[in-house]
């Protein structure tokens, strides 16, 4: 047993030995070396110099949209200036007529016997002018010979003006007459097409009833509708470039005349443009373009290379090769000089001439990012 406790004792004793020895080893090492940093990959944009833009002063082309249908100068609507019979209607829609040609026919026994109606009643009362007259000279003569007073004389002198009076009146009457025998007969009042027929044959016509509408295709307008803020700008002569629906080819427009008033229903005013190529277009036709107001020379860069996220408009410079905000001001829009389709440019200022910007397709930057220009 003595023996037992003896063994346990000098284990013991050994382990406080090793434990102590572990101690001092661990002490006595020198210290570990500090783990190595990590080095973050370097941030940076890569852009062709291609694609930088160079901030200088450009031709600035201020463009308002525009838009309409495209209207005929020349309208007009062939009305019966005669209530009757329609014997003849000549032409269907889309027919050709020059100006002076019979289109319509309508019967004309009832005028044509008011006519001889207002003819026989003048020569009725020319008849009875010849009869004053004769009363009248022999009054004159027995007067001037003493036989009957001068107060006989002044009736008939009365008696023939009434029947003058009555003469007159009556050829006025058969001037009526055969005007109206003449309305009958309708022409056409312009050189054309026929746009509707809207009678036939047959029917009977009330006077002002509508027969026939008539386009003159050769004096086709644009009738546009701009705001009163837009129609200041706008002046006769400015020129225009259209694009006509279901065609690709644009056409050149000029303004020819501008509607003094402010129309009352949807507070627009009326701008009416002349086309330089009238040839296969229709009225009614719809177009759309832009109206070259004026040109203006100064500082400008496309639109969207100027950023709105900030409370100021930005853009974003390379400097030092390194990302710079610059804040500038924005005035007016539009396109630069023989590139009207193009993108839509603005006037800025506030930036330094010549000023190397990037553009919006590299996104929103952090200031003093690095950007290499060209292959890393």
């Amino acid at each position: 047993m003595q023996l037992k406790t003896k063994i346990w004792g000098l284990v013991a004793l050994l382990a406080a030995l090793a434990l102590a020895y572990g101690l001092w080893r661990k002490s006595s090492a020198p210290p570990a070396p500090p783990p190595a940093p990590v080095t973050a990959p370097a941030v940076f944009v890569d852009i062709k110099p291609s694609d930088l833009i160079v901030a200088q002063t450009q031709t600035l082309v201020q463009n308002l949209p525009i838009s309409g249908n495209l209207k005929a100068l020349n309208t007009v609507v062939v009305k019966a200036r005669v209530s009757g019979e329609i014997l003849e209607l000549n032409g269907r829609e889309g027919d050709s007529v020059k100006a002076g040609q019979v289109l319509v026919r309508i019967d004309p026994t009832e005028y044509q016997r008011r006519l001889h109606q207002a003819e026989q009643q003048a020569d009725a009362a020319k008849t009875q002018i010849d009869i004053a007259k004769r009363q009248f000279d022999n009054n004159k003569a027995l007067v001037d010979q003493g036989f009957i007073s001068k107060t006989a004389l002044d009736t008939s002198s009365a008696t023939l003006a009434g029947a003058q009076a009555s003469y007159n009146a009556a050829m006025a009457g058969a001037d009526v007459a055969r005007k109206t025998l003449e309305d009958a007969v309708l022409r056409a009042p312009i050189s054309g097409q026929i746009a509707a027929r809207l009678a036939q044959p047959g029917e009977r016509a009330a006077i002002d009833a509508r027969l026939l509408e008539l386009v003159d295709l050769g004096s086709l307008e644009l009738e546009a509708t701009i705001s009163p803020a837009d129609s200041v700008d706008v002046r006769i002569g400015q020129e225009a470039l259209l694009t006509l629906e279901g065609r690709n080819d644009p056409i050149k427009a000029i303004v020819k005349r501008i509607n003094p008033n402010v129309q009352s229903n949807s507070r627009s005013v009326l701008v009416y443009l002349g086309l330089q190529h009238n040839t296969g277009l229709r009225q009614g036709i719809y177009a759309q373009g832009e109206l070259k107001l004026k040109q203006t020379q100064a500082m400008a860069l496309p639109l969207d290379a100027v950023r709105t996220d900030k409370p100021l408009p930005y853009v974003q410079l390379l400097d030092k090769d390194k990302v710079v905000h610059q804040a500038v001001s924005t005035g007016a829009r539009g396109h630069l000089l023989n590139q009207p389709q193009g993108a839509e440019w603005v006037i800025v200022t506030g930036l330094p001439a010549n000023s190397q910007v990037l553009p919006a397709s590299v996104g929103a930057l952090r200031e003093g990012m690095a950007v290499h220009t060209g292959k890393p």
